[in-house]
């Protein structure tokens, strides 16, 4: 709890991506009624977003995936590799019906994912979500992602040198969040309490140099330490 003399936290800075104007009102005028959002801007494309983010500098993106001009996977990755500029966490908007378009928002660097037909709920628990540092990588979304390796054939991925550097709990506790599994169910998977999972998360994620469990998801079955099925 935040104590009195403490300053008031800033509201999370919102950039909304969609070509559909509908839906850019819809979800800005849902988001812009909610005490901790504040809606900078919203871009009709992929290329309006790149400017966009580096003239407003939100703190979350909610990206659509198919747009005109520039798509929502290279404008993520613009955004987000952008040198010189505060990189914004990034929502993708998705029907999951395309598994090669998760697949590679998440090598872009996205950080958690919505269905199109996701309730209006949804969508601001997840600003908050990735706001917060955290992903938001539901079982269905690791699923889709299983099942885009499992059809990938086998090319030998070589373990980077980092993997390394993890202690075999370290280890243990990548293969289960590359499984999708919480927190709390690594606790108790490993009768653990759930802040030495997190302690393990955070030493995991500074050792491979990663943002959030998106990108360990993609390190974990990119490297071969999980295999599609194991």
């Amino acid at each position: 709890m935040r104590a009195a003399s403490d300053p008031p936290t800033p509201p999370v800075r919102v950039l909304i991506v969609d070509d559909q104007a509908m839906v850019r009102q819809g979800f800005g005028a849902l988001l812009a009624a909610q005490t901790d959002i504040d809606v900078v801007g919203d871009a009709a494309d992929g290329a309006a977003a790149v400017d966009a983010s580096r003239r407003l500098e939100p703190d979350v993106v909610r990206m659509d995936v198919r747009m005109p001009v520039l798509d929502g996977l290279e404008a993520t990755r613009r955004i987000l590799r952008a040198p010189g500029l505060r990189h914004p966490r990034v929502v993708m908007l998705t029907t999951f019906d395309l598994d090669d378009y998760v697949y590679e928002a998440l090598r872009a660097g996205a950080s958690g994912f919505l269905l199109k037909d996701a309730p209006a709920a949804d969508l601001v628990q997840a600003v908050r979500v990735v706001a917060g540092g955290d992903a938001l990588l539901a079982p269905s979304v690791t699923r889709t992602l299983i099942a885009d390796f499992a059809r990938r054939p086998d090319t030998n991925r070589p373990r980077p040198s980092q993997l390394r550097e993890l202690t075999p709990r370290e280890t243990e506790v990548l293969k289960l969040i590359a499984a999708g599994s919480s927190n709390s169910e690594i606790a108790d998977a490993l009768v653990l309490a759930e802040q030495t999972v997190k302690t393990h998360v955070g030493r995991i994620f500074t050792k491979l140099g990663l943002r959030d469990r998106a990108q360990a998801v993609v390190i974990a079955y990119e490297t071969g330490l999980v295999q599609p099925g194991s």
